[in-house]
């Protein structure tokens, strides 16, 4: 299925396995000039430092380049934006492909601490012991309250084969513990399946490049195995690409508004599904937990507002933010929040989540079989 240009739902997606989600980003196409008067201002700082300043030798433009841009998006205080030297930017590059070199485990900023939304299942970080809750306070010795959310990712990245040392603080203990992880390619499916009786239980573990073409022979085999009825899991998942989301929504939705974009000057534009080889109107149960973010929420937040699927679990994240990777010119990136989502029904995400219609204090294999049980009607 050809792809247009990619639009992006990082957020809490941005993960420590996971290619940050960058791509080209969703342009609003409008960058607002800066105040002429604030320019001046900066010009004449540097100035003042270059002709003034007492160790001239030691004055490096680069750096000093870097440092104000840092200055700048500190400034915003949102742990979404961020600076990217040239050679970060280029790891960051790196898309959803199904396969990286980390430890396996998704994070986001949270109450303004690096959490784990979820580890993947027996990589070194699940090996180790990383659970969902959990909170990283240093990275190899470095505090993660100083980093924003891609500089800790990319610190946590790296090749296989390397160690990377976590002070993580986990739910329900008093003092932290200090982990050595040892990173490695992460395999990363991003759809699990598994008939459960007469119900088509499909795990979506985040969004990459495939998502879509992965549930595409899965959704054409339910008439032959018998399918009544579709529990689409998405709970722990983190996000991922918006052009993936868009088109499974399709699948289940024949026309209308996938989500809506609100942009920097309050303006809305609708994003419509599209045509699908498959759509599919078996009943559904959408499984959502306080960790689903993002591109999950969208999905989630569409069928919800179409009433075409009820959705259980917990209230979700609550990441309902655009962002994109601009390149400078000396390769360096500004990864920056340009615009908000709405849901269909024009909903806020960002900071609300998504409310299940069935809120849930059941975990794991409970969740599902309680869903087996709603779509029998034995709920």
């Amino acid at each position: 299925m050809p792809k247009m240009a990619r639009y992006v739902l990082v957020g809490v997606m941005v993960v420590a396995i996971l290619a940050l989600s960058f791509g080209t980003g969703y342009n609003l196409g409008r960058t607002p000039p800066a105040p002429e008067d604030s320019l001046e201002v900066i010009e004449q700082a540097w100035d003042i430092i270059f002709n003034e300043y007492v160790d001239r030798d030691k004055l490096d433009a680069s750096t000093l380049s870097q440092g104000a841009i840092k200055g700048m998006l500190e400034a915003l205080d949102d742990p979404y934006s961020s600076y990217l030297d040239a050679e970060s930017r280029q790891l960051g590059m790196s898309t959803l492909e199904g396969e990286i070199e980390g430890i396996g485990a998704h994070v986001a900023i949270r109450d303004e601490k690096l959490t784990v939304i979820a580890p993947i299942a027996n990589s070194p970080a699940d090996r180790a012991g990383i659970k969902a809750g959990d909170i990283i306070l240093e990275i190899d010795g470095k505090p993660t309250a100083e980093m924003s959310l891609v500089q800790a990712v990319l610190s946590i990245r790296g090749p296989k084969g390397t160690p990377v040392r976590l002070l993580v603080q986990h739910q329900g203990e008093s003092e932290p513990e200090e982990i050595e992880i040892i990173r490695d390619t992460i395999e990363l499916p991003s759809i699990h399946f598994k008939m459960r009786e007469d119900v088509a239980h499909i795990y979506i573990a985040y969004f990459s490049g495939r998502t879509s073409e992965e549930l595409l022979p899965i959704l054409e085999s339910l008439s032959e195995k018998g399918a009544k009825g579709i529990i689409l899991d998405l709970r722990s998942n983190p996000g991922g690409l918006l052009d993936e989301v868009i088109d499974i929504i399709s699948y289940f939705l024949p026309q209308g508004v996938a989500v809506n974009v609100v942009d920097n000057r309050g303006e809305r534009t609708p994003l419509e599904v599209r045509p699908a080889e498959v759509t599919v109107d078996l009943p559904m149960v959408v499984l959502v937990d306080a960790f689903s973010a993002s591109g999950s929420e969208v999905l989630a937040g569409a069928l919800q507002d179409h009433g075409r699927a009820v959705i259980a679990g917990q209230r979700t994240f609550g990441k309902g933010s655009v962002n994109v990777l601009r390149q400078l010119k000396d390769g360096s990136g500004l990864y920056i929040t340009t615009a908000r989502w709405l849901t269909p029904r024009g909903h806020v995400i960002e900071g609300e989540g998504i409310t299940p219609d069935y809120e849930l204090e059941l975990e794991g294999e409970e969740v599902i079989q309680w869903a087996v049980d709603y779509l029998k009607g034995e709920r």
